[in-house]
């Protein structure tokens, strides 16, 4: 399945706790196994997981989840249209105070959901400072305690294919580095042979 929601376990945990949707048509939306959705039903898998909304996310309306509570044999389709305007380019907008308020918290679900993002990328979503989000991920920040983990797409900071696009951003890097790391081991350890093989 090629359109499948952004964080499938987390929105199918959302649509198994919050709808009467068939494990199947769960499982055929979030590209999931059906015993995987009912694992999730019976609290064996994705233990942990915090729920994710489609609907705030705006990947599911609520009336497509009520016609598929109603024929189990209708699938869920994915509001690809709300989708495609949140990726265009973003705009630099103002926030209202409320919103700069939930800044933090929307930092702090990045870091504990995306720890491999740089304090950089992390800035460039929620349009905070490099400090404050290295506060945050430390636990140095003056309010840790009282902060609540709150997705930034709720509070409009950024789209889900903004949050996609910088964690795909961030996995190629650390692949591409481990990768010259594990060339460089072999290149010690080969020149380590060779020159056993010069001794002997």
């Amino acid at each position: 399945m090629i359109d499948k929601p952004f964080m499938p376990k987390a929105t199918a945990v959302w649509l198994v706790e919050n709808t009467k949707i068939s494990f199947k048509q769960i499982a055929i939306f979030c590209d999931l196994h059906e015993l995987e959705v009912k694992g999730i039903a019976d609290g064996d898998v994705a233990k942990g997981i915090k729920a994710y909304n489609p609907i705030l996310a705006g990947q599911l309306t609520r009336e497509e989840i009520e016609e598929c509570s109603k024929d189990i044999n209708k699938s869920l389709v994915l509001n690809k249209k709300i989708l495609d305007i949140k990726s265009e380019k973003k705009v630099n907008r103002y926030v209202p105070l409320s919103k700069r308020q939930d800044r933090p918290e929307a930092i702090l679900w990045l870091t504990k959901n995306y720890p491999q993002l740089s304090d950089g990328q992390i800035v460039k979503l929620v349009g905070s400072t490099k400090n404050t989000v290295s506060s945050i991920r430390n636990k140095k920040y003056w309010n840790t305690s009282n902060l609540t983990p709150k997705d930034p797409v709720v509070f409009n900071f950024c789209s889900e294919a903004d949050i996609k696009k910088a964690v795909d951003k961030s996995d190629r890097k650390i692949a591409r580095k481990k990768k010259e790391a594990e060339k460089e081991n072999k290149n010690i350890e080969d020149q380590r042979k060779t020159n056993q093989n010069n001794e002997i």
